[in-house]
């Protein structure tokens, strides 16, 4: 009886995680479509033709509502002429969306343009209160439901780790959490021991200390497992921007402006940086990155997430951005 009762509650969580992976497939797969745009020409084009999610048009004077498809992108930082204004109106008034250059260009990049960042607006960076607490059930829940199958591969991970050289299997840090609040991170140890008052590294910087287990963990992200454990505790996220560790915390503040501002959310095991740009290991990339996060905390949302679970898995499965 036990094992019939087993059976189904597996059989059930299968069902049920089989919808929700079509559901949100398909509604990636609708949001991905190639969007149809007008332009009016006060912005350099290239900026977005480059992209081969948008097929642009340019919109000739004298300026008509007719095929227009999804919609007419202008910078609408730049002065607009009597008629631009007149026909931009009559856009909104016959349903017509209006898109900012800007805006536009954001999403595709899925990045945040620091250097036109201002303080005044940092509010379009506050997370939604509902979903951040939905955030905490699912991902709570998920952890839970796939720990019979994850558990044993951390036992499997730590016994191969001890075999293979001397030390402890687990690797325990200090890294800075949400609100600038120190936290101790767990991950498993794909290094040798190096001594404790070593200063701190980059990853790539230590290439050499990295053991044969430890390359592979770190390619398919089996070392971050331990993080589950953070997560449950309310220290972590699933998904959200990586903790770094105080010294670079520190220096980077110095150096990129709204560094900060990333701690604004829970750190995460992957998130939209890792995922569309890899790992960052000099103050350069790491401002890239810190573009990327900004983005992902000002457009936080269940989709979001679900894109960056489903690149995380192509991730694992590529081995992009591994250390």
């Amino acid at each position: 009886m036990f094992r019939i009762d087993y059976s189904l509650s597996i059989l059930l969580k299968g069902i049920i995680l089989s919808v929700v992976w079509l559901y949100i497939s398909s509604r990636l797969r609708r949001e991905s479509k190639r969007l149809k745009l007008a332009a009016i020409p006060n912005f350099d084009l290239k900026e977005l033709r480059v992209n081969d999610r948008l097929d642009i048009s340019i919109l000739r004077t004298p300026y008509k509502l007719t095929n227009i498809k999804d919609g007419v992108v202008v910078d609408l930082h730049h002065n607009l002429t009597a008629n631009e204004e007149k026909f931009l109106a009559d856009c909104s008034i016959n349903n017509i969306h209006v898109f900012h250059f800007a805006a536009i260009k954001e999403n595709l990049e899925g990045k945040v343009q620091t250097k036109h960042l201002s303080e005044n607006s940092i509010g379009t960076l506050l997370s939604p209160p509902f979903y951040t607490f939905f955030k905490r059930i699912w991902e709570s829940l998920l952890i839970l439901i796939t720990l019979p199958i994850t558990l044993p591969i951390m036992i499997i991970t730590a016994i191969c780790i001890k075999i293979e050289s001397s030390g402890p299997a687990m690797f325990i840090q200090k890294r800075i959490g949400q609100g600038g609040k120190e936290f101790s991170i767990y991950k498993f140890r794909s290094m040798t021991v190096r001594s404790p008052n070593s200063e701190s590294k980059f990853a790539t910087a230590e290439q050499a200390r990295v053991t044969r287990i430890g390359k592979f963990i770190r390619k398919v992200r089996i070392d971050e497992l331990p993080q589950f454990f953070n997560v449950l505790k309310g220290e972590m996220a699933l998904i959200g921007p990586r903790p770094e560790q105080n010294s670079f915390v520190l220096a980077f503040e110095k150096e990129i402006p709204f560094y900060g501002y990333r701690h604004m959310v829970k750190p995460g095991i992957t998130g939209w940086a890792q995922t569309v740009q890899g790992y960052t290991d000099d103050t350069d990339s790491t401002r890239e990155k810190l573009a990327h996060d900004l983005y992902y905390i000002k457009h936080l949302s269940f989709w979001l997430d679900a894109n960056i679970v489903i690149k995380t898995i192509k991730t694992m499965l590529t081995g992009f951005g591994a250390k």
